[in-house]
């Protein structure tokens, strides 16, 4: 406890990283105020009832969770940062796939700039066109008889206007906290929706198990030890890497020898990080399309990709995470790439010769450690529906896996990192007594 104290005080005496956490968590809160203020033209004290009455699951509690709440709410800010995040990922590929958009990513600081234009762009575009399915959701039996029969006429216009600017000024939010806060802003708004559920859920959870007898609080305190557990595992997922030595040559460059010195190529288990199941997740969603406002009345496949708890949805779910994780390291990570500038650098692994030989071998490196962690990745995903079916509730089994815990444990390692960094650059003990605090920046998803 005493550490701890320390190490705190420590934090709040460097005066960088007290400027940066204390505007991290003024834009936290302005963004977290602003998922309470409801779209114009609906009645506030109908709001709670139209939520008892539109049950959000599937897609649409995807979305609810990923907004904080404020999707359900039929806040301002309901849509969120997803439609920013949408063309990131979008853009993202594309940067992959497209050699035009490589050479405009490959000049630097101006080719970056470009690009995020281009998304803040796209992400108008996306923005606008859920907004229209929005505003079709909220027409929907439940929040229909919300809106403000006078007001009808506008209400298409008006929330289309002002749900665009919601996600733009929360894009803003995120990139104030990227440049004058504590960590990656986008992630961090994700993190904050995602756990202010969290106490609702746990209560929730609590609840449903008092109910059910004596042996209930027993159940409650496995399944809190079973959560930790997870978080654990997910934290080994996240900072697993293999180790690939490699030697630099020696070199005389005038009267000093440069080289020789044996260094490490870290392969990150988990290279793909959240990007499969968000992925699987979009796909697994399409059917549900079909029936986007009356999913309760859903029959056949539809009923199916709408159950998270369902069987078929589970093993189905498994594969494409599976898949998608082997796609997405294959289209993110070049083990081609990574020998030419080993050879470039008079780099070489012992016992590999350069060029294609040590392409071919970080490759079968990366097919053979990618597979546990596609596997562990696909199980995480389909945690949450094991969880619902033993008993846990709907909202609390989210926490279980999937997107969401992922993401949570991934920005609080990445937070952490960043602390730490600037406590050891003081000359400060760090925040773990053996070993340093690894995040994920060695992983091109990391600002999801």
């Amino acid at each position: 406890m005493k550490k701890l104290v320390e190490t705190f005080k420590n934090i709040w005496t460097i005066e960088e990283l007290r400027s940066k956490i204390l505007v991290t968590l003024a834009l936290v809160l302005t963004y977290r105020v602003g998922t309470h203020i409801v779209l114009p033209g609906i009645d506030p004290n109908k709001i709670e009832a139209a939520m008892a009455a539109s049950k959000s699951n599937g897609l649409l509690g995807i979305f609810d969770m990923f907004a904080g709440g404020a999707f359900s709410q039929a806040s301002i800010l309901a849509l969120g940062i997803m439609p920013y995040i949408s063309a990131s990922i979008f853009m993202q590929l594309m940067t992959i796939l497209v050699p035009q958009l490589q050479k405009v990513q490959k000049e630097g600081e101006s080719g970056r700039k470009k690009i995020n234009q281009w998304t803040r762009y796209l992400t108008v575009i996306v923005t606008a066109f859920q907004a229209g399915a929005y505003v079709a959701y909220l027409n929907s039996p439940g929040y229909a008889e919300a809106i403000l029969p006078a007001y009808k006429a506008y209400f298409w216009f008006s929330t289309v206007i002002t749900l665009t600017a919601g996600t733009l000024f929360v894009m803003w939010l995120g990139e104030r906290i990227q440049d004058k806060g504590l960590g990656n802003g986008t992630s961090i708004i994700i993190m904050v929706g995602i756990l202010a559920r969290l106490p609702q859920s746990i209560i929730q959870e609590f609840g449903a198990k008092s109910v059910s007898g004596g042996g209930g609080l027993l159940i409650f305190l496995i399944e809190i030890a079973i959560l930790v557990t997870i978080i654990m595992g997910l934290i080994i997922l996240v900072q697993g890497v293999r180790k690939i030595p490699v030697n630099y040559a020696k070199q005389i460059i005038g009267n000093k020898q440069v080289g020789g010195a044996r260094q490490f190529l870290p392969v990150k288990v988990n290279s793909a990080g959240v990007m499969p199941i968000i992925f699987a997740q979009a796909i697994m969603f399409l059917p549900t399309l079909a029936s986007f406002t009356n999913l309760d009345s859903a029959q056949g496949i539809v009923k199916i990709f709408n159950d998270h708890s369902n069987v078929w949805y589970m093993v189905i779910y498994s594969v494409m995470v599976i898949g998608f994780t082997f796609l997405y390291t294959a289209l993110i990570f070049n083990p081609k790439q990574i020998a030419e500038d080993l050879k470039r650098n008079n780099g070489f692994i012992p016992g590999v010769r350069p060029g294609q030989p040590t392409a071919d071998y970080i490759g079968a490196i990366m097919d053979r450690i990618t597979l546990p962690g596609a596997i562990f990745l696909a199980l995480v995903g389909i945690l949450p529906g094991f969880a619902q079916r033993l008993g846990v509730t709907q909202g609390f089994s989210s926490f279980f896996g999937g997107t969401s815990l992922l993401i949570m444990v991934g920005v609080v390692l990445d937070t952490l990192q960043q602390i730490e960094t600037y406590l050891l650059m003081r000359q400060y003990d760090g925040l773990m007594k053996s070993g340093r605090v690894q995040g994920r920046q060695t992983v091109s998803s990391s600002s999801i």
